[in-house]
């Protein structure tokens, strides 16, 4: 892929499902409150985070790139 995202975790909307720990065990962790945290804000981009996001049941995941800020997901609708 060779762009950098930031991603963010809006922990007023995770649930705690875990989700993106099962499929992005390297990119997400979660806390003692079993809300997620992205392990590195600023990291490489991979389908595997993704995924991740995209496995959100509450899309409580934004991956943007940086510089631009430009959304890779969510998508816009």
């Amino acid at each position: 892929m060779g762009d950098r995202w930031h991603v963010e975790v809006d922990r007023s909307v995770c649930i705690g499902s875990g989700m993106c720990v099962n499929l992005a065990p390297d990119g997400f962790t979660l806390d003692a409150a079993r809300q997620s945290h992205p392990r590195r804000a600023e990291t490489d981009a991979s389908e595997q985070l993704l995924g991740a996001a995209e496995g959100c049941p509450v899309e409580a995941i934004t991956i943007t790139l940086l510089g631009s800020g430009e959304v890779v997901f969510p998508p816009e609708e």
